[in-house]
């Protein structure tokens, strides 16, 4: 049997738009991010989606809603709370067109503490572009109050492994919903990217990546991944020199 993996980075959202470190800030799509999303959405109507994940973030969730509106079955949200949980915690409740959608902030953003909210060219300004440079590009690396991707990685890959790996094993099309960072600590898990790597590792908004699985094995299909993330910093030192 083989069935599908599909990660997608959300739509351009509000905050991507002017430039604003975003992390765990709650912003919503641009209009721009509202088309990125219903392009992802008829790019995927014709892959039958069983089980869906998102992080708590809205941007992701709205991308995901856009998506799941092109399907033939009725995305269901998965709570906690004592009256939803009752009825969610039994899966046969399901129907055959209904969809599980299970979010978590373990799929959330990088957290950017300090930098939360702020312009980035305020910030290059402020501390230097090298030390921006470091605080968003680096492996390891945290900004001040904040996460390094390496924290990321640290706790999206356990979710991946415990909640998301099973249901591929199960045979269901799953779809990731999230962010830039923590796709690409999942996209470094999977394909072995180094440490090394993984910072230039370019996911624009409103695009997927789809992995078939099968025999146990994840394989990337039709896409290369490109290492070419753009450093603003670099470019306008380039052009003084």
């Amino acid at each position: 049997m083989v069935n599908y993996l599909v990660l997608v980075r959300h739509g351009q959202s509000r905050w991507n738009l002017v430039q604003k470190f975003t992390g765990w800030v709650d912003v919503s799509l641009s209009e721009q991010g509202i088309k990125e999303s219903l392009q992802v959405a008829e790019g995927l109507k014709n892959l039958d989606i069983d089980v869906a994940f998102t992080s708590q973030l809205e941007r992701a969730q709205q991308t995901l809603a856009f998506i799941l509106a092109k399907q033939k079955k009725t995305g269901i949200f998965l709570h906690k709370e004592k009256k939803q949980f009752d009825w969610s915690n039994h899966p046969k409740q399901f129907e055959e067109d209904e969809i599980p959608i299970h979010s978590s902030n373990s799929l959330n953003e990088r957290y950017y503490g300090d930098l939360q909210g702020k312009s980035k060219e305020k910030m290059r300004k402020k501390y230097g572009e090298e030390k921006v440079f470091l605080w968003r590009r680096s492996y390891d690396v945290r900004p001040p109050n904040g996460e390094s991707l390496k924290d990321v990685y640290e706790r999206t890959i356990p979710f991946f492994k415990k909640n998301i790996f099973p249901e591929l094993k199960k045979g269901k099309n799953v779809i990731i919903s999230a962010h830039g960072n923590s796709l690409r600590s999942i996209i470094k898990y999977l394909d072995n990217i180094s440490d090394e790597d993984i910072p230039n590792l370019e996911l624009h908004t409103g695009k997927f990546i789809t992995y078939k699985f099968n025999k146990k094995k994840l394989t990337k299909l039709k896409h290369e991944h490109k290492f070419d993330r753009p450093v603003e910093w670099e470019q306008t030192r380039k052009k003084r020199v």
